[in-house]
């Protein structure tokens, strides 16, 4: 009960600070890791998780099946067919380079064996716009650059997935094993993907049915069902709930968008929530025991692959495109570390692969490191697309004339939502 009621206090205060973190460098989502790291046995010790603690895997779980599905919903397959040109260089190219790029420098500094580091190169590859949230949701801020950040994290988590899985067999103690792995692994990503196509389906087939159909206050709700049996049939069965999700998300979306208009408000919201649970139980894990295990060389990879590694692969991705200099380098440093390698990272811990400990306190520490820089910088980044309004909540010194000017900017729901839920495919 410790942790429900630091995660309603914690809730409470990210909820009246809001408006004054969506202004300046604060952020809700540090603030939930900061406050995990606080109560847990690195401080106060009002609670007491390691991370082989059920409730670290779950709440992990639940965080990123949640962010997937959601992502997957914001995927318009129209928009993409117009413009996939940028997010598939960055994920064509710039994912590549920075997987290879962090496998590098893990070996040479960190000193972990190859597989191992490439299996810590896979899982950091992927990114998460969570914490650039000033930049992908204004509309003032170019719609190509939104959408290939938006599209890039929205697929990239799917695309590390069967890379992390089949270096963690392969790094196994005997080949037979990682064989064996491989098959199941094989198994899982086709039995997702099959799932995640065809019960949306089944979904928006039975609400065909004349005598059927959702009255409009229930109709959110639909697409929240789909899910739920989803997730619980994914791990009934052992496919893979990750490709599912994301998946099933953009299929429902794609064969039902009325759903998707009814289920946006109420999925961000879930998303949200998730999010916020597992940053205050991840935070719970970071204690200064983890950060004392990481060797200076581990700290200079962490610091490499923050500020040298991302900017630098997507920049090279960005090479001939029509993005502006500032386009290209706020794109290229928000490659935030998200909820997928939180997950991939406890997958890593849990394998017992040899080097397992050393790749998790690495990753740990990255992924930390990366959300206190990206998310106390988004608004900064933001004004040099002037971004004034970010929040709706207008400044104590505005005169009436330019507040009235901001309400009504404000007041854009119906247009603005439609044309960002593009953008964010």
């Amino acid at each position: 009960m410790v942790l429900i009621a630091v995660f309603g206090v914690a809730l409470l205060i990210a909820v009246l600070v809001s408006g004054l973190a969506a202004r300046s460098v604060l952020s809700t989502s540090l603030l939930f890791l900061v406050a995990g790291a606080l109560v847990g046995d690195g401080a106060f010790g009002l609670i007491h998780i390691t991370a082989d603690s059920p409730i670290v895997s779950v709440t992990a779980d639940l965080a990123l099946f949640a962010v997937l599905f959601t992502d997957g919903m914001h995927v318009s397959f129209p928009a993409l067919r117009g413009a996939w040109r940028n997010p598939a260089r960055a994920l064509g190219v710039g994912m590549p380079l920075a997987f290879v790029g962090m496998a590098l420098i893990t070996h040479f500094l960190a000193g972990l064996d190859w597989t191992t580091s490439f299996l810590v190169g896979a899982v950091l590859a992927p990114t998460d716009p969570v914490f650039a949230s000033a930049i992908v949701g204004r509309k003032e801020v170019p719609a190509r650059l939104r959408q290939l950040l938006n599209v890039e994290s929205g697929i990239n988590d799917g695309l590390a997935l069967p890379v992390v899985l089949v270096l963690i067999a392969t790094a196994g103690p005997t080949s037979d094993a990682a064989e064996a792995s491989l098959s199941k692994i094989a198994l899982e990503l086709v039995g997702g993907l099959a799932l995640g196509i065809v019960l949306p389906l089944v979904v928006n087939g039975l609400v065909r049915f004349r005598l059927l159909g959702a009255e409009p206050k229930l109709q959110p709700l639909l697409p929240l069902a789909a899910g739920v049996i989803l997730y619980a049939t994914c791990h009934l069965t052992h496919a893979n709930p990750y490709l599912a999700a994301f998946s099933a998300g953009a299929v429902l979306a794609s064969v039902s968008p009325e759903s998707r208009h009814a289920f946006e408000p109420l999925g961000e919201a879930l998303a949200e929530l998730s999010k916020f649970a597992a940053l205050l139980v991840f935070g719970a894990l970071l204690t200064p025991r983890l950060f004392g295990d990481l060797s200076a060389g581990g700290y200079v990879a962490v610091v490499l692959a923050i500020v040298l590694i991302r900017p630098a692969s997507l920049l090279i991705s960005l090479i001939g495109t029509r993005f502006d200099r500032r386009e290209k380098l706020a794109a290229a440093w928000f490659g935030p570390k998200g909820f997928a390698s939180v997950v991939y990272g406890l997958l890593v811990l849990q394998s017992g692969i040899p080097q397992g400990q050393e790749a998790y306190t690495l990753i740990a520490v990255c992924i930390a490191f990366s959300i206190a820089a990206h998310s106390s910088t988004d608004v900064p980044v933001a004004r040099l697309f002037d971004v004034e309004d970010l929040v709706g909540i207008p400044d104590d010194d505005d005169d009436d004339d330019h507040k009235g000017k901001r309400t009504a900017v404000a007041a854009e729901p119906a247009a603005r939502t439609e044309e960002d839920g593009n953008a964010r495919t």
